[in-house]
């Protein structure tokens, strides 16, 4: 016979066991979707993955030959909106470059859940690479820097502190009137071909070139967790000797624990394009660590 109680109790077990027999485990949360407005990604071949980000004004066909020689991994070929012949999209307005696209392929890499990608960049890619490893330390697993410093202006005998208030003066001025665009063309064409001058947008350029000059990454250094190598090449100015330069770079890179930091002779800032057979090497000695 049931009483109030019993009663109570068999009701509610009328209504609960139903449902948790029902009852799914939980599903696992979707994997984020993303896609990147500030740059875009071309992935080729198979096994680890590598993130390789090209430099000012330059494309994801500077990797080229480098991939080809050394098989075997998955690289994620990252091209910057507003550089060769990319379209500009996330990266039109106002404001830096490089740190915005650091913090997109930090969402890449959670979005596509890569387990701790090699990172390779050259030149600001390298700037982009450091931002990237420094500021969202979880997200790579080891980092190659090709020949930039973490304070760029140092490697012309300057500094961020000291350049900022040119760098403000002519931002402006070199982004926002035609001789300005003119003067950013003619240091594409100098320092990056004809077709960088004719396929990157003036304004990007400019922002970046703005921030690459005040940007000082020395005190993050620190907070990459990954370990650090540094291909770099000696003064092509001739200011430092090749001892004084390999200084330069043991004393700038100190805080980021490098486990590698080598000079590669006869060459000049394109590694990749001067020395391929070095480059590949040391790309392919640099995965295998």
């Amino acid at each position: 016979m049931l009483n109030r109680r019993n009663l109570v109790l068999a009701a509610t077990a009328a209504i609960l066991l139903p449902a948790a027999a029902c009852a799914q485990p939980a599903p696992a949360p979707a994997a984020e979707r993303f896609s990147p407005t500030r740059f875009s990604v071309e992935v080729q071949g198979s096994g680890p993955d590598v993130i390789l980000i090209p430099g000012l004004t330059a494309g994801r066909d500077v990797w080229a030959q480098a991939v080809a020689a050394v098989p075997g991994y998955r690289y994620h070929l990252v091209q910057i909106g507003g550089f060769a012949h990319e379209p500009v999209r996330g990266n039109a307005g106002t404001g830096p470059v490089a740190a915005p696209v650091a913090a997109e392929i930090a969402r890449y890499i959670a979005a596509n859940r890569l387990k701790s990608p090699a990172v390779v960049g050259h030149s600001m890619g390298g700037v982009v690479a450091m931002m990237l490893a420094a500021r969202h330390p979880a997200s790579v697993g080891k980092l190659m820097i090709v020949d930039i410093l973490p304070d760029p202006s140092v490697g012309y005998g300057s500094s961020s502190a000291a350049l900022r208030p040119f760098a403000d003066s002519i931002l402006g001025a070199l982004s926002g009137t035609p001789e300005g665009r003119r003067t950013i063309g003619s240091l594409m064409a100098q320092f990056g071909g004809v077709e960088a001058a004719e396929g990157s947008d003036p304004d990007v350029v400019a922002r970046a070139t703005h921030e690459l000059a005040t940007t000082d990454l020395t005190p993050e250094l620190p907070r990459i967790a990954a370990p650090v190598t540094v291909l770099y090449v000696a003064d092509p100015q001739g200011v430092r000797s090749p001892e004084q330069t390999d200084r330069l770079y043991a004393a700038a890179y100190a805080g980021a624990h490098p486990s590698a930091l080598t000079r590669i002779p006869d060459s000049g800032h394109m590694i990749m394009y001067d020395q391929p057979a070095r480059f590949a090497r040391e790309l392919k000695a640099f995965l295998a660590r």
